[in-house]
This record gives structure tokens, C-alpha cells and sequence, in this order.
């Protein structure tokens, strides 16, 4: 099974767009699937259901961070390097999506009642978000070098 297949698999079972990225491709660079579901739980829905960022494009970004990130801090081309990525990664899932915003991807705020009422209703996290999850862990699974 690839990691898109993964990534899909794990939000089919109810874990959330950013907990399905992160921990499909985590044990690949050294976190173990629990580590990374744990540490990916707040990011769904847009950051805790708040609309925001998709959780999808969060997870594609703590696996980049790991992959490439400055753990000292004037380490400017590490941090250079994952700014970049992320862009990249930001980019690409645009402009298949059109945002990387989840009240834009969903046509609908989650963050409030009345928008999550929607979204339910229109079974949006069953139709719309399983696609952004695998977007997403194509997309940065082409990015990470996977030794």
C-alpha cells in the first residue's frame, strides 16, 4: 500500500485530514504512526475546526518541518529550504483545489453552527475531503526526500 492509499485508509477510519498526511508518510522519516496521530490530532478541520488552514495541507507541512526543519537557530538554509517547500507544497495543492483555506475548500465555515450543520448535511467531510487528503500526501510525498 502507498502512502496515498495510507493516508486515505486512515481517514476513512475516522482520523482526521491532518492525522491521515502526517501519519502515513511519518514512519517513512522516522515517527511512528502513534506519534504522529497524536501530535496531527489538533490540526483537523482547519486547526481545531476553526476554518483555517486545511488540516491535509497542515500535515503535509509538519512532515516537511521534520524532514527539513532548523533545529539550530541560525540555521538559514534549512529554514530557507522548508519555507520553499512549504510554498511548494502550498502551490500545488492550489492549484488543484483552488485555496488551501477549509471554509473555501468546503464552501462553508465549519468553525460556526450553522456551517459545520452544512457541511454535515451535504456530507462534505465524505466527498470533498477525502480528495484533499490525497493531494495533499501525493504532493508531499514528491517533496520529501525518501531515503
Amino acid at each position: 500500500m502507498d502512502a496515498t492509499e495510507r493516508a486515505d485508509e486512515l481517514f476513512k477510519r475516522g482520523y482526521n485530514c491532518a492525522q491521515a498526511v502526517f501519519a502515513a508518510l511519518a514512519p517513512e522519516i522516522g515517527i511512528s504512526e502513534e506519534v504522529a496521530l497524536r501530535i496531527a490530532a489538533a490540526f483537523g478541520g482547519g486547526m481545531g475546526r476553526l476554518g483555517e488552514v486545511c488540516g491535509a495541507v497542515s500535515g503535509a507541512f509538519m512532515l516537511i518541518g521534520y524532514q527539513y526543519g532548523n533545529a539550530v537557530a541560525d540555521d538559514a538554509a534549512n529554514k530557507q529550504r522548508v519555507y520553499q517547500l512549504v510554498r511548494q507544497q502550498a502551490e500545488g495543492f492550489q492549484a488543484r483545489h483552488g485555496s488551501i483555506l477549509c471554509r473555501e475548500l468546503l464552501g462553508c465555515n465549519i468553525s460556526e453552527e450553522a456551517g459545520m450543520a452544512l457541511a454535515r448535511q451535504r456530507d462534505l467531510f465524505h466527498t470533498r475531503c477525502p480528495a484533499f487528503v490525497r493531494a495533499s500526501t501525493e504532493l508531499v510525498g514528491a517533496l520529501l526526500d525518501r531515503r
